[in-house]
């Protein structure tokens, strides 16, 4: 008969670090990942630990907010569970779909593999930020004129790939195009009428 095997014990944080090369190799990486405030100095010991949370500071769609952000938490996250802005949808959670495609500082990036305290500071622009009042924004009054989607789930992921794509190339060829919106999946596979919205929106942006 075998022995009884003994339950193995969780991981701590401190222990972690510490299997990353003795700690100093440990938090270089963590540090790298979240930022030189991702650590505190534990009274008594003179050792780092993780941060469990601290308050950011973002400018979204205009707006300076303060929210809190734990460690592990993604822009994603903070976005629709904090701030209550659903635009961005969470789909396959991986970085592969581009359904939650926000700009950050100008720039499309997808909000599920941001972590929260690495933009501490930045600016984030959502679908929810891109209308005038009543006025669409050019983007959104082409995927409606040129039927740019079906189900609309993928929708606000697309809108604002597309308005970061225009942003770098106002007047993007079709390869372009479609090449810009690679990152994004339709899965009711719209992407002729989606590639005509882009087209539309570059030619009304450019009279404007």
């Amino acid at each position: 008969m075998e022995p009884p095997r003994k339950k193995k014990k969780p991981v701590s944080r401190r222990a972690f670090l510490r299997s990353m090369g003795g700690g100093a190799v440990g938090a270089g990486v963590v540090s790298r990942v979240l930022g030189k405030e991702a650590f505190a100095l534990q009274p008594g010991t003179g050792e780092m630990d993780v941060v469990a949370s601290r308050t950011i500071a973002l400018t979204v769609n205009g707006k300076k907010v303060e929210v809190a952000a734990e460690a592990g938490e993604t822009l994603l996250d903070v976005l629709r569970d904090k701030l209550r802005l659903t635009g961005a949808k969470r789909i396959c959670n991986r970085g592969e779909c581009g359904g939650c495609t926000v700009l950050l500082n100008g720039k499309p990036v997808y909000a599920c593999h941001t972590l929260a305290l690495q933009v501490d500071g930045a600016e984030i622009l959502t679908v929810e930020g891109l209308a005038d009042g009543d006025k669409l924004h050019p983007v959104q009054q082409a995927f409606i004129d040129k039927d740019g989607y079906q189900c609309g789930f993928c929708t606000p992921g697309f809108i604002m790939a597309s308005v970061g794509l225009l942003k770098k190339n106002a007047h993007p060829s079709f390869d372009e195009i479609r090449a810009g919106l690679a990152g994004n999946l339709c899965r009711c596979g719209n992407y002729q009428k989606i590639y005509a919205a882009v087209g539309a929106a570059a030619d009304a942006l450019g009279r404007t």
